[in-house]
């Protein structure tokens, strides 16, 4: 039986979609291996020499994701963020070998680390040129929030697999291994119940194309628990229209007070303080962790403004931008038009959003546009 929450009818990327949940649920065991041994009994990190556990974990996913889907898919390239320049120069190669050798299906002869390397290359910068033609291709943020990833139980990191066809995002999945669900505005029986079931075990997100956007435990797969489609829920945006009420995500990077809607609204960080013409904004790691807020209905808007210093990365953003659209949400840039996906024809890998992303449950979309445009003409 199927492993997603929809009929193969329905879903034009099934196929794909079904390895994609697949891998990115291997590679969130990996990343929760690879984080058990690098966490002493007190939570203290072992080894901090240039974030080696970030970079084991985050290279060991993308050298797993790439085998996998490069085994299932071979003509499908990958866009990704690592390339194996600094494992090589540093020596890593094998630490990566071991974390993934347990986790990849092979057939055949055993994987060596020469194999390791130029499986992480296939998504790197010069592994493939596109051109301006629309092209089919995978998009993988192996860990997004690795200041979460280091930060012990709490923080959130995601695991981010998205499939682009001829410029649109049609299918994404996000790993988040300790998600926790905690809705306290809801103080049900059932939720309490869904609560003890799927706190602290983490959750993943998946989104087709017409077809909606889903959520589920996070299977411990080391226990052979049998996948059931029925626990898949569907993921809706939130439903609040006016800014007062709505929370906020934004970049860790950013301020509030760089941000346009500071001229009408202070922010606060302290859900018991919410004064009169504050908004409220959450604190989470990495872009996808927002993107996963906004999709299963626990922000109303993340917003990020472009920089001059920064490039937005395409890995930072397509599988959210499907998870919150097929939610109900809204994704555009700060006046109002589709992210382009090709806008780096040559790599696919830059995005260029005028102003910067806006992402919303839809309801506040337009006025917070507004907002945008007229603090430009004041400014």
């Amino acid at each position: 039986g199927s492993i997603l929450p929809f009929t193969k009818q329905k879903a034009k990327y099934h196929k794909e979609l079904e390895a994609a949940v697949d891998v990115v649920e291997r590679a969130c065991c990996l990343c929760v291996e690879v984080k058990k041994s690098l966490f002493s009994s007190e939570g203290r990190i072992l080894e901090k020499n240039d974030q080696t556990p970030v970079t084991i974990a985050d290279f060991g996913v993308q050298a797993l994701v790439s085998l996998e889907l490069g085994r299932l898919f071979p003509s499908i390239p990958l866009v990704a963020e690592e390339d194996s320049a600094f494992l090589r120069s540093n020596n890593l190669a094998n630490s990566v070998l071991d974390v993934v050798f347990d986790k990849a299906e092979f057939s055949g002869k055993p994987l060596s680390e020469d194999d390791v390397l130029d499986t992480i290359d296939r998504g790197g910068k010069d592994a493939f040129v596109f051109g301006s033609s629309p092209a089919t291709y995978w998009v993988l943020d192996p860990i997004d929030g690795t200041k979460g990833f280091l930060k012990g139980s709490e923080a959130l990191y995601v695991v981010g697999l998205s499939l682009v066809v001829e410029g649109d995002v049609v299918l994404g999945v996000m790993g988040c291994p300790n998600w926790q669900e905690e809705d306290s505005s809801k103080p049900t029986i059932e939720i309490q119940e869904y609560n003890d079931i799927i706190s602290r075990l983490g959750v993943v997100m998946v989104a087709h194309v017409g077809c909606g956007t889903w959520k589920k435990r996070l299977n411990d797969i080391s226990s052979n628990t049998e996948n059931m489609a029925g626990s898949w829920i569907r993921c809706f945006v939130d439903k609040y229209s006016i800014i007062k009420e709505a929370s906020f995500c934004i970049s860790d990077s950013q301020l509030w007070e760089s941000l346009p809607l500071s001229n009408s609204f202070d922010a606060t960080t302290d859900i018991q303080s919410v004064s009169e013409n504050q908004i409220l904004l959450p604190v989470c790691c990495g872009s996808l962790c927002k993107y996963l807020m906004v999709a299963s209905g626990r922000a109303s808007v993340f917003i990020l403004r472009s920089r001059v210093d920064r490039i937005i990365k395409v890995w930072d953003h397509a599988v959210g931008i499907i998870c919150v659209q097929e939610a109900g949400g809204m994704v555009t840039d700060w006046e109002g038009s589709k992210i382009d996906l090709a806008a780096d024809q040559e790599d696919r890998r830059a995005l260029f959003p005028s102003g910067g992303v806006l992402v919303t449950n839809g309801n506040v979309h337009d006025h917070i546009l507004m907002l945008i445009s007229s603090s430009k003409s004041i400014a």
